[in-house]
């Protein structure tokens, strides 16, 4: 953005916000279910969130760790909780070479296909962005922004989705809960508090992995609930948006296939789902990257788009 306003001379750049209907940052809560005693935990972790009124996506292994796929997978989505592919067998060795990639991400679409699942995570954080042409998911929870505590090295260096080819990505911009609890032996939240704080001055996605199998132990447990009670307590105090992978999926593609037109002085959106868009505006006071998103009011919308210029605005650093 500054590199924008600097080449164009302009005072300020019009592009669409990165959330819907204005929201500052947005937050995905996630689960990864690792062995039998994780699977055999989902319920109870079910309750824990809806307790806060968060919704999450479970990542489940198809062959190996646990029986019963079918049956969980119903009661994940008769609670509006969302389902999605963890690997095949969670050996690791998912990314060794392309032609076993190729065979086991045959087996991974046909799961995929069964249970209608839209996303993907690989075992370990493991990942090979040049293969996910072979997999036929809309987006993948694979990639972390830094990696300082995962088993392969890198990261995507940002918080925001991005496409590689066809498929999404949703990066993990936290810490997960084993190598919080377990790596570091940290038996607090204050981390995490950091780096919400982080993407959120950034208006970024703050995403999380919670394992089931990880926080059967009361400690543990306590302070997955006090991370709860934090975020429901951000929802409203800072705008956030709470969204499961799907919703976040959906809005990031059509947000993509959005496009700004000039309408007298001001601009527009047009396209699929341009109502719960907003123009928003970045510019440069005294060094800094400021933001403005403008909040249209519903008389403002109409068949062709919605305009950002006809209600007032505020200002997000």
């Amino acid at each position: 953005m500054e590199l924008s306003i600097q080449c164009t001379g302009a005072s300020e750049v019009p592009f669409i916000w990165f959330w819907p209907d204005g929201k500052s940052c947005a937050a995905m809560m996630t689960h990864d279910v690792e062995e039998k005693n994780g699977a055999d935990s989902c319920d109870k972790l079910m309750d824990l969130d809806d307790s806060f009124d968060i919704k999450a996506s479970f990542q489940l292994i198809p062959e190996g760790r646990y029986a019963g796929i079918d049956d969980l997978v119903a009661r994940i989505r008769a609670r509006g909780f969302e389902a999605n592919i963890h690997d095949l067998d969670h050996d690791g060795r998912l990314y060794d070479h392309v032609e076993q990639f190729q065979q086991r991400a045959r087996k991974i679409n046909e799961y995929a296909r069964q249970y209608v699942m839209k996303g993907f995570r690989a075992g370990a954080m493991h990942r090979n962005q040049e293969w996910f042409g072979m997999l036929e998911f809309q987006y993948d929870m694979s990639v972390p922004t830094v990696s300082h505590l995962e088993p392969q090295s890198g990261g995507c260096c940002t918080v925001t989705p991005y496409f590689v080819g066809g498929v999404l990505e949703l990066p993990l911009t936290t810490v997960q809960d084993h190598g919080l609890f377990h790596v570091l032996g940290e038996m607090s939240i204050d981390l995490w508090k950091q780096q919400i704080e982080t993407i959120s001055r950034h208006h970024g996605l703050i995403s999380f992995i919670i394992h089931p199998d990880y926080i059967v132990q009361t400690a543990v447990r306590d302070l997955y609930c006090e991370l709860l009670r934090y975020l429901s307590g951000l929802r409203k105090e800072r705008g956030i948006w709470f969204a499961v992978p799907s919703e976040i999926n959906d809005w990031w593609r059509e947000r993509s296939q959005m496009r700004l037109v000039r309408e007298g002085d001001g601009w527009r959106i047009d396209g699929p789902g341009c109502e719960r868009a907003r123009v928003a505006y970045a510019r440069m006071v005294n060094g800094k990257l400021i933001y403005r998103v403008s909040e249209p009011s519903p008389s403002s919308w109409n068949a062709g788009g919605v305009s950002g210029e006809q209600a007032a605005s505020r200002v997000l650093l």
